[in-house]
């Protein structure tokens, strides 16, 4: 593989970031909306789970116990 000097490395990388396509700030803000209610919900249900696991288990223990 060829090395490339430093400016030549510079310029390859300017070239590639133009490229990107940098989302709006709409899409930021409703992306990050998206991200906080699922981790809500994902929170809540695995604290229900828990919940069920728990209760579960202690009557088990209770009755055997």
């Amino acid at each position: 593989m060829a090395k490339t000097n430093p400016a030549q490395f510079i310029q390859q990388t300017r070239a590639e970031v133009s490229k990107v396509v940098w989302p709006t700030r709409r899409e930021v803000l409703l992306t990050t909306g998206m991200v906080f209610v699922l981790s809500a919900v994902a929170a809540i249900f695995f604290s229900l789970v828990d919940l069920i696991f728990r209760n579960g288990l202690q009557a088990i223990f209770t009755y055997f116990g």
